[in-house]
Formats: C-alpha cells, sequence, structure tokens
C-alpha cells in the first residue's frame, strides 16, 4: 500500500465530501477510491469514516488521523520543493486568490508585471467574492477587503477602501441630491448583496464619531456590484458600493459619489499568507513586487 498516496486520498474524501467526487477529481474508478480508503482503514485497525447511506462522516479517530495527514502532506510537499529549488530560486506555480472586480482592476495588472519579471513562476489567480480557506483550497495568498479575524496567519496591510454612495448626475438633477442620510426614503435605491445573501434592509453611516442605520426600501437588489453600478449609471437611483468599483465611471463622469461627510469608516486591505516554516521564494518574490505596487493604487 502507497500510505502516502492514501492519506491524500483519504484527505480529498474529507474535502470533496464523497469518494464519487475524488473520483471524479482524480479521473480514478470509484472502486479503487474504495478499496483504498478501505486498505488504510484495515491498515490503522480503526474506522475513519462512519457511513450512512452514500453520507460519510468523520469518526473521532478519522478527525484526529485527518489533521495528522494534512501536516505529513504539507512536510512532504515541502521537502519536495526545497529540493527542486523552490527556496533557492524564484520559480513554481503561486495561487493567489482576491475579490471580483478588486482582483480584476488592481491584482490583475500587477499579476501581468509581474509574471514579465519573472519568468520562471506561473501564477493562478482565482477571483471569488467569498472567504476562501488557504490550506483546504491549496492557496499561497489571499487579498481580504474588511476587518480580519484573529487567526495564525501573516497579514500585510496595503491600504483602506471606502462604502460610498453614489447615483448618476441626471438622476440627481431630476431629483435633488440629498443632503443628509435621512433623506433617502424620497428616493429610488439599489441594494447590491453577495449571492445567496438577503438584501440588506438598512445602510450604515456615521455621524460626529458614531456609527448609525437608516432603514431602506431598495427598488432593485442585484447580486453583483456592476449591475448595480449599470443600473446607478443609467439613472435608476441611488446605489451603494466600494469605491474602487466606480473609479473607471466616476472619471468618466457617468456616476457621482454623494453623502461622503456621512460615509461609515474605511475597511482595511490586507495580504494574508500562511506564516509557518520557510517562505518560498516565489512567495516572498511576489509578495516585494505586488505590496509597494497596490500600496500605491490603494493610496
Amino acid at each position: 500500500m502507497d500510505r502516502l498516496e492514501s492519506m491524500s486520498i483519504f484527505v480529498m474524501v474529507v474535502e470533496t465530501g464523497s469518494l464519487s467526487a475524488t473520483s471524479r477529481r482524480l479521473d480514478m474508478p470509484l472502486a479503487t477510491v474504495s478499496r483504498k480508503v478501505a486498505d488504510l482503514e484495515d491498515h490503522l485497525r480503526t474506522r475513519l469514516f462512519s457511513r450512512s447511506g452514500r453520507k460519510l462522516s468523520l469518526t473521532d479517530s478519522g478527525l484526529a488521523y485527518l489533521a495528522s495527514c494534512k501536516r505529513i502532506l504539507e512536510q512532504v510537499d515541502d521537502a519536495e520543493r526545497t529540493a527542486a529549488g523552490e527556496y533557492q530560486t524564484p520559480r513554481g506555480e503561486l495561487t493567489i486568490t482576491a475579490p471580483v472586480v478588486f482582483g480584476r482592476l488592481h491584482v490583475l495588472p500587477v499579476v501581468v508585471a509581474f509574471l514579465r519579471a519573472f519568468p520562471e513562476i506561473d501564477i493562478r489567480l482565482a477571483l471569488v467574492d467569498r472567504v476562501t480557506h488557504l490550506s483546504d483550497e491549496h492557496l499561497d495568498l489571499a487579498l481580504r477587503i474588511g476587518n480580519l479575524p484573529d487567526s495564525g496567519m501573516i497579514a500585510t496591510r496595503l491600504g483602506s477602501i471606502h462604502r460610498v454612495f453614489c447615483a448618476s448626475p441626471a438622476y440627481l438633477l431630476e431629483r435633488s441630491t440629498p443632503t443628509a442620510p435621512e433623506d433617502l426614503q424620497h428616493h429610488s435605491l439599489i441594494a447590491f448583496e453577495g449571492m445567496g445573501a438577503s438584501p440588506s434592509q438598512a445602510w450604515s453611516f456615521s455621524r460626529g464619531g458614531g456609527d448609525f442605520q437608516v432603514p431602506v426600501r431598495p427598488r432593485l437588489s442585484v447580486t453583483t456590484a456592476e449591475a448595480a453600478i449599470d443600473a446607478a449609471a443609467a439613472g435608476l437611483g441611488i446605489a451603494r458600493v466600494l469605491s474602487y468599483q466606480i473609479a473607471e465611471q466616476r472619471k468618466a463622469g457617468t456616476i457621482v459619489t454623494i453623502l461622503e461627510e456621512f460615509e461609515p469608516a474605511p475597511w482595511p486591505v490586507n495580504f494574508v499568507y500562511v506564516g509557518q516554516g520557510l517562505l518560498p521564494l516565489k512567495l516572498r518574490a511576489f509578495l516585494d513586487f505586488a505590496i509597494p505596487r497596490l500600496r500605491t493604487r490603494l493610496s
């Protein structure tokens, strides 16, 4: 039995949630995946999974073994990368994640310039509007917008962004410009919430150093920032988005911001990565290259 292969398959079964999903991901017959897990359980003389129909759940032994497997596989991966020279010369593949719009507007141009400067490094850039788990999804680096929870990861501050309120000049000319958050009850509002989330029924503001909320009733609720911005630019009403998301529209004059003195506190922007062990040169090279450039973009 190839114990490292069996460990890898076991970890993937846990991550995918089923034997069949692991079979598809590895392009391996389902019977082979099932046999390798069974062989591993026989070798350990314990059950790793509780089976109820098609549903798998970890036993207490399986949960403890999972943590050990992840640690061992990471150490093997580190050893292979060291042997391949990854810690002596910047080379290999980097996997980076960032929010969709911020990634397209700011991270992608930096990545393109970096790839020109470092021909032995490849990058997989995952642009997603959700919080990703670096270890579970095999990510080297994440760009996070917002306050960070306490964790064992390393965070490097890049700058901050603002939550802004905006509309088209034509809409404001027709309906008048609100001078206080309470005026929004007389306006057509556009709400943007992520996929699967319910539209917020209140928007946050700041006044005199304190935060408060104003109830809102959107005329339009959408699941992407681009849609909210397009609707605002078309003159439908007032939208709440992030400052970087309307940079192009503000330059073109199709969108203007309002109620600036009532904006909530800005959100920090950070690079986040696992800081345990020796940092691969490919990641160190990207951080050294990207951090000053992104700070300039956010200043």
